[in-house]
């Protein structure tokens, strides 16, 4: 193999293919990355077997020259030694060759590195997917959409299932469901299939945030396409493969309650800055823990009691109250990961008594909403 390649493209390639590499591996080869050349241009891949990415630079793109191949051919090389390398190139184009024994000479400018690289046909095939269930999202929605339910996965491995989130897909519309049996998030969107077939998937919750982190702010479509085991994620020159998760997810709908006692309508930038500040105090404590109070004409008071530190009140005027008289005790933490999610100005809060889980929704959005159980405090 020998190529001459731009170096900034390479870097990009280099650090969104890193992201799947595992320093920690079983599978020696995995801690390197694989490059191979061809007539169409240059391909990277990295993988720790649960994630797998690979990054394509076209020979060029629009109009500009972007990779020169005189010899195809392919390698893997140390990830980390490699990615470190052409970060600190001198030039702007990098030609990379490779010798007897997988002997790869690195050269940029003046400066010249050799690397001992490894035998590419020991590197594990990527699954090959049959595209014919392919599902369309805009990768900005892509991305609001793992915002708003991955933080709600579990990170305890003693029921693994809930480490991920549960995608459903059915006529045309996405319902992701992540929950750590503590909380919920729900969110739910129209997506574009030709295929009206549904699927019902978990996906590691560590997936999508590397997902996440690679994907640009853009609008374009991302591709993806579910099989039995894999789910693949596809933009213009980029694939992620994610294993999915064994298992049935549980049930979620009937966690959700449908009737509420007690209504309260808040701004939710307000309600989050006085959770916050009511927590100041819980933090030093293990628990955490924040008091809401419905007191009359609208006013809630939120508190905090943390025996060896203090207390702090505050009141907070709600748009509305409506139903019972309410005191409930909940984690702030979650209370406040809940708020960050829902991209609304007003939000709606329904309570079904103080130790009934409770909701809440954006005031004119029912495409998503947010679960919390109450904390027991006697």
């Amino acid at each position: 193999m020998k190529i001459a390649i731009d170096r900034e493209s390479l870097a990009k390639s280099v650090q969104d293919v890193m992201k799947a590499v595992s320093p920690r591996t079983t599978i020696p080869i995995l801690t390197g990355i694989k490059i191979t050349a061809t007539s169409q241009g240059v391909t990277l891949t990295g993988s720790d077997s649960d994630i797998s990415i690979e990054s394509f630079i076209p020979v060029e793109e629009e109009g500009k020259l972007l990779v020169e191949v005189k010899e195809t051919g392919s390698v893997v090389l140390q990830a980390r030694f490699f990615a470190e390398i052409v970060k600190k190139l001198p030039q702007q184009t990098v030609e990379i060759e490779v010798g007897p024994n997988f002997l790869t000479v690195i050269r940029s400018g003046k400066a010249e590195f050799n690397l001992n690289g490894l035998d590419p046909d020991e590197y594990p095939r990527l699954p090959q997917i049959e595209e014919e269930n392919i599902f369309k999202i805009p990768t900005d929605l892509l991305k609001t959409i793992i915002r708003q339910t991955v933080f709600a996965v579990s990170t305890s491995e003693t029921r693994p299932i809930l480490t991920g989130v549960n995608w459903k897909f059915e006529n045309g519309e996405l319902t992701c469901t992540a929950t750590d049996s503590h909380r919920l998030a729900l969110r739910k969107a129209k997506i574009e299939t030709e295929n009206p077939q549904s699927h019902n998937v978990v996906i590691p919750g560590k997936s999508l945030n590397e997902l996440s982190k690679i994907l640009d702010d853009s609008n374009d479509p991302v591709d993806i396409v579910v099989t039995a085991n894999q789910i693949l994620f596809k933009t213009k020159h980029l694939l992620f493969f994610s294993r999915l998760l064994d298992g049935n997810y549980p049930e979620t709908a009937r966690l959700i309650p449908t009737d509420s006692k007690t209504d309260i309508i808040v701004n939710a930038k307000e309600f989050l800055q006085a959770i916050d500040r009511a927590s100041l105090l819980a933090r030093e404590g293990r628990n955490n823990v924040v008091k809401l109070t419905t007191l009359n004409e609208g006013i809630i008071e939120i508190s905090s009691v943390s025996p060896e530190i203090g207390k702090v009140t505050e009141e907070i005027q709600s748009e509305s109250v409506e139903g019972e008289e309410l005191k409930i005790s909940f984690s702030a933490k979650y209370m406040m990961d809940a708020l960050k999610a829902l991209d609304g100005t007003d939000i709606k809060i329904s309570f079904t008594g103080a130790m009934r889980p409770f909701l809440l929704r954006p005031l004119h959005n029912d495409s998503m909403l947010q679960l919390i159980l109450p904390v027991r405090t006697y």
